[in-house]
């Protein structure tokens, strides 16, 4: 049984989240989290995440990466 099936399983059974925090070895933010996730996704809360970021504000526009492939292929720059 995962950890995240047993704290879910322990803090839906009546127990603090401070005492399934110490029982498990684990943070109360992340079991905060997982508890609202649990509420939010039911089942898929049990399953563990893409550790990806959601966005990448500092990445290059597809244009800028067409200019840079070709500045680099013509051996410029």
């Amino acid at each position: 049984m995962s950890k995240r099936r047993l704290v879910i399983t322990a803090a839906l059974a009546g127990a603090s989240q401070s005492e399934v925090a110490r029982t498990y070895h684990v943070s109360q933010g992340w079991i905060s989290r997982l508890m609202a996730r649990c509420r939010k996704e039911g089942e898929a809360a049990f399953e563990p995440r893409a550790p990806r970021p959601r966005s990448s504000p500092k990445a290059t526009s597809p244009a800028s990466d067409r200019r840079t492939g070709a500045t680099a292929a013509q051996g410029t720059g």
